[in-house]
């Protein structure tokens, strides 16, 4: 197995939920867990690489399973040669372990516990203060009380959100999301978030059928941003990237990846309003 920033096959080490992947974002292997290990999720975005993704929530994690693939693969990477093996000469560094995969993390029941598990193995391997804990969301659940507390641990382990935010409009939200959530709604959650724990916007941006996204939506989206950090909600920055790997949903070939220029001159908009901007193209 050789990690690539291009292939992040979720079996790729053979494992139920445990999975490495080589991240452009990290600069190194970020170690993921999936707890969406039916394909499941609550949203079905245009440009998910999940494959047979279907709407729903994921079946009750195994958790002793999961803690022994994911103690077996830290041993593998912190004592044994698994960077030298799988990753290009330059990314070999552990950055974080993620808590993302097939669809929604926050939909598992056991969302807290896992989270829990987590930090107990940093611990054992002697990782904390080493690496990120890194929740990756669409953050349409985090009014629930459980999804608090599995962000108030993540925020004692020193971790992040990264929360999905790609359209502002309810319309946008609609045709990238496919979700009816509103902007009103994602801005209530994102403040939940972002003061339960450290958070950053991720953003994805890309053509579709050959257009940009329209001005209005990127008004929309600046004034949002604009409105969070008016309310004093401690927003981190951006994560701004394009598309890296092929979508899997039927809109795929409608997508398109925008120009770098594209990119910097939206990343420049933001960071006009005071957020950090790190740029994936």
């Amino acid at each position: 197995m050789q990690l690539t920033t291009a292939d992040h096959d979720r079996d790729s080490a053979g494992l139920t939920y445990v999975y490495p992947v080589l991240s452009r974002r990290a600069g190194g292997v970020s170690l993921g867990i999936n707890l969406n290990v039916n394909n499941a999720c609550n949203w079905r975005c245009i440009y998910c690489q999940v494959p047979g993704l279907e709407r729903g929530a994921p079946p009750p994690v195994d958790l002793a399973r999961l803690e022994d693939e994911l103690r077996r693969m830290l041993a593998d990477i912190v004592h044994g040669d698994f960077l030298a093996r799988a990753v290009p000469e330059g990314m070999r560094r552990l950055n974080d372990i993620a808590l993302s995969g097939n669809g929604e993390p926050t939909s598992a029941a056991e969302f807290v516990e896992v989270v829990e598990l987590v930090g107990r193995l940093i611990d054992d391997f002697d990782l904390a203060g080493h690496i990120k804990v890194v929740l990756i969301s669409n953050g349409s659940l985090m009014h629930r009380a459980t999804v608090q507390a599995g962000l108030a641990h993540l925020a004692a382990l020193g971790g992040e959100v990264w929360f999905k935010l790609d359209r502002a409009t309810t319309d946008g939200l609609h045709a990238v999301n496919q979700t009816e959530a509103t902007p009103e709604q994602v801005l209530r959650r994102l403040k939940l978030c972002a003061r339960a724990c450290p958070t950053w916007i991720q953003t994805c941006v890309f053509s579709l059928d050959g257009q940009p996204p329209a001005e209005t939506e990127l008004t929309a989206y600046l004034a949002l941003l604009h409105r969070a950090l008016a309310d004093g909600t401690p927003l981190q920055g951006v994560l701004l990237y394009g598309l890296a790997r092929p979508s899997t949903q039927p809109e795929a070939a409608r997508l398109g990846r925008l120009p770098d220029a594209w990119l910097a001159a939206l990343a420049a908009r933001i960071g006009r309003l005071g957020l950090p901007v790190r740029v994936f193209a």
